[in-house]
């Protein structure tokens, strides 16, 4: 654990990984906490607000009943297992008992329809699937195209509600099945967990990453939520588990430190609701996808409505900006500390506002642990203040093996030694790393390199502005010239005189040649069931006619 009373030269300086020969997520996320103590685990609130608690022994005995199920379904070592689970207790002990038996998990988020369901489920080889009656329902109609599925579990267990056709109950099944189950013993480096990347650069691709995963997050959340654990703390988020976000970057490390998870995923968010659940449960910790923030946000004066107290907030996957800081000061009670990575390697750079001050426009400092730099294509580290790919020096803890059966992509990811995340950045002399865009992004206009996250953070500040996408739209005379994409608060309607202030607006506080030259207004940008919002997917379809 990183020292609280250290600065962050000495944290740099004096951390050094902990990863054992042997490591297992599961044993190391339950059964060193499951005690006797009657520790508190999981609380899990239902959609009627029932609310029920799990210990850590109560979880211990339940994931040692479904590892004994899994191997009687002829799950063996390495085999892969598919969770289609939204956030509740069996999602926590399917994971925790696959680790157990050493087989490989899939997340699948709980929203995916058929077409995505069964491309990773196919891709993956998955032998078994548990899920939910909402969930059997999707599979039913794909479960013929996927040959290598031998058994699907269904989790409802309301009293006289019969098990689907073709799958079998899952409750009903661990009645009668022993409490005592003996790990297996798993190198830190054996595969536990393939992620699906969102996809917003072609075809999903599988992270693969080993059972030190968890070990290679741990600096990156304790530093994001101002050196966690603390006393009392509970975490939350309303991200699906079956992400990188919810199950890496809160469930598993907050079990791992002993800290219950508050379970509560909401079919739309809703931010009354949110910000009650938050005074209910009195929640510490929460990791806020950007775009939850931002519908957050709009609820004026929340610390009127409701007594809350949180001790730490996060956020990572876009550019916050100042404006949103500033609000989370005032409404939320703390500095939101953003926070840098990807599914392949996660974590890696983050703000910690207990640590070191924030500087505006950055997204932090390399977390304690990671060798992280802006390098050019070939994989040599660049000058302060220059544009580059943000990377992570290899190996490293966090750092996925490779794509799941494409040793081609998984070569393309690595140059001189580092991890390419397909991201540009720069990096000042104080170590501040600045997000300018992913590659294929940047937008080339009049010869300049022009990055959509400044103008989107400066489109926001925009009173009629609510939500803001940029891309480059091919142009003869220019190469590109920059397009915004636009949802508009309520009381605002389109109009020239709109664009021409927002316009104005932007040229204004940023630069002549980085203002929207056109601008359009929809109802909703695309995105990916992350938050992430798709610039690919507005790009080609502007770009299709030209």
């Amino acid at each position: 654990m990183l020292q609280k009373e250290n600065s962050y030269a000495e944290q740099q300086a004096t951390f050094s990984w902990p990863i054992p020969e042997y490591f297992n997520i599961g044993v190391a996320s339950c059964d060193r906490w499951a005690d006797g103590s009657g520790r508190r685990a999981i609380i899990s609130e239902d959609r009627n607000g029932v609310v029920t608690t799990y210990t850590f022994d109560q979880l211990k005995a339940l994931s040692n009943q479904v590892a004994h199920l899994w191997l009687a379904s002829g799950i063996r070592r390495g085999d892969r297992l598919g969770i289609f689970l939204p956030q509740c207790v069996e999602t926590v002990i399917a994971h925790l008992a696959a680790y157990k038996i050493g087989a490989i998990t899939i997340p699948l988020f709980s929203l995916f329809g058929p077409d995505a369901l069964q491309f990773r489920l196919s891709d993956s080889g998955a032998r078994l699937l548990i899920t939910d009656s909402e969930g059997e329902q999707k599979i039913r109609g794909i479960r013929n195209a996927l040959p290598e599925l031998q058994a699907v579990f269904c989790i409802e267990r309301e009293s006289g509600a019969a098990c689907p056709e073709n799958c079998q109950p899952f409750w009903d099944r661990l009645q009668s099945l022993p409490a005592d189950f003996t790990p297996v013993d798993t190198l830190a480096d054996d595969p536990a967990v393939i992620i699906y990347t969102s996809g917003t650069t072609g075809k999903p691709k599988g992270a693969l990453h080993a059972h030190r995963v968890l070990l290679g997050h741990l600096p990156g959340v304790e530093i994001s939520h101002d050196f966690f654990p603390q006393p009392d703390d509970l975490m939350w988020t309303p991200a699906d588990w079956a992400w990188i976000g919810g199950l890496l970057d809160v469930l598993l490390p907050a079990l791992y430190h002993g800290v219950p998870v508050l379970a509560r995923r909401f079919e739309k968010f809703e931010p009354t609701a949110v910000f009650g659940l938050i005074a209910r449960h009195q929640v510490k910790n929460i990791f806020f996808p950007p775009t939850a923030l931002k519908i957050l946000r709009t609820v004026a004066d929340p610390k009127k409505q409701w007594q809350y107290n949180l001790r730490s907030v996060a956020s990572g996957g876009e550019s916050l900006g100042d404006e949103l800081i500033h609000w989370g000061q005032q409404a939320l009670g703390v500095t939101i500390n953003e926070f840098y990575g990807q599914t392949e390697c996660n974590i890696v750079v983050s703000g910690c506002a207990s640590l070191f001050p924030r500087k505006a426009g950055t997204m932090g400092r390399a977390v304690p642990g990671h060798a992280v730099a802006i390098v050019d294509e070939h994989g040599v580290p660049v000058a302060a203040g220059v544009t580059g790919n943000i990377a992570i020096k290899s190996p490293d803890p966090v750092m996925f093996l490779g794509y799941w059966n494409n040793p081609a992509a998984s070569a393309d990811k690595f140059a001189g030694g580092y991890l390419l995340t397909g991201d540009l950045g720069q990096c000042d002399d104080e170590g501040y790393f600045r997000y300018v865009g992913r590659d294929d992004d940047v937008i080339t206009s009049a010869g300049y390199r022009i990055g959509p996250g400044p103008i989107e953070e400066c489109l926001l500040k925009h009173p009629a502005v609510k939500i803001a996408a940029v891309i480059g739209k091919k142009d003869a005379h220019r190469t590109e010239i920059v397009k915004a994409f636009i949802v508009l608060n309520e009381g605002f309607a389109d109009s020239a005189e709109l664009v021409a202030a927002i316009q104005e607006h932007v040229r204004t506080h940023l630069a002549a040649h980085e203002y929207p030259r056109e601008i359009a207004f929809l109802d909703a940008l695309p995105s990916t069931p992350t938050g992430k919002i798709m610039r690919r997917t507005l790009r080609d379809a502007e770009n299709a006619g030209t």
